[in-house]
């Protein structure tokens, strides 16, 4: 998969099917069967989305407050989209997660009549299995985005030092512990 799909590039486990031991022909059977399913035949619907979205949402409740790591709510994100209002331009997220903030601005484009043509995604992700859900999260929607070469803290590796965005969502991670301590203090 990640041969052909770039985004998917280092964020997919290795040999995740042949350490689980999975029969050759149930695992050929498994990928026709999710090949077979019309992801992007009704774009109202975005049913592989919609799914990836449920099951992150309800990882990230049984992690309690460390969930909020990687997943702000629905209503959190959608608040923020209507109020900045994204609708051409360069988006980033200096902590991304899992990167839903990226897809609710596209689909506030889309439910405003733009196209997410105009959209430019950019983002950082310091936790190297939340950067990887925010580049599947990405994928299985058919959204591009530049999330840095590498999983990286936003203040100590900027990966995108000269970046003039238009907007900046984010909401700050006040889940972690002393997250403004001592290493920003006269930094």
């Amino acid at each position: 998969m990640e041969a052909s799909n770039a985004s998917l590039k280092g964020a997919l486990p290795d040999n995740y099917f042949s350490r689980l031991g999975l029969d050759g022909s149930k695992l050929s059977a498994l990928i026709d069967a999710i090949n077979n399913i019309d992801t992007v035949g009704d774009k109202e619907e975005d049913t592989v989305g919609r799914v990836y979205e449920y099951f992150l949402g309800k990882f990230a409740a049984s992690e309690g407050k460390l969930g909020g790591e990687f997943y702000t709510p629905k209503c959190v994100v959608n608040l923020i989209a209507e109020m900045i209002e994204p609708y051409k331009g360069k988006i980033y997220d200096p902590c991304c997660g899992s990167g839903g903030m990226f897809v609710q601005s596209i689909k506030f484009v889309e439910s405003h009549h733009g196209s997410k043509k105009d959209i430019s995604v950019y983002g950082q992700e310091f936790t190297a299995t939340t950067y990887k859900l925010a580049k599947m999260n990405l994928a299985v929607r058919g959204l591009s985005a530049n999330l840095g070469e590498v999983p990286a803290d936003t203040f100590f590796k900027d990966q995108h030092p000269d970046l003039k965005a238009d907007y900046i969502m984010a909401n700050p991670p006040f889940n972690l512990k002393d997250w403004r301590g001592p290493r920003r203090v006269g930094s």
